[in-house]
């Protein structure tokens, strides 16, 4: 008798191998995907300090969004939240407070 294909045990015994590998992968990709995303808010947020130091520090007196973002101002496009896509608010007194992320779960703190 010749004997084709898999069985029941090999099959299972291959999908318990393919369930362990997924329990190790997924949670590790969820916490890079979340350290990215808190790195990429970081760089974000000292570009707009960076470009609100050098906008006071030129002699503006106003910081609003057509000073910081443009293509003829500090910073080309206009940087979001990695996590939820909103815009940065800038700071109420620019050169004393800190722009801060729109998602608390992100904000580096």
């Amino acid at each position: 008798m010749n004997k084709k294909g898999f069985t029941l045990v090999e099959i299972m015994i291959v999908v318990l191998i393919i369930g362990l590998l997924a329990a190790i992968a997924i949670p590790n990709f969820i916490k890079a995907r979340k350290t990215t995303q808190m790195n990429a808010c970081i760089d974000n947020l000292r570009a707009i300090e960076g470009a609100i130091e050098q906008a006071l520090m030129a002699g503006t007196t106003t910081i609003n969004d057509t000073v910081l973002y443009g293509t003829d101002a500090y910073i080309k496009v206009k940087p979001v939240c990695p996590s939820t896509k909103a815009a940065y608010p800038i700071p109420a007194t620019p050169g004393t407070d800190r722009p801060a992320c729109p998602n608390p779960s992100v904000n580096p703190g």
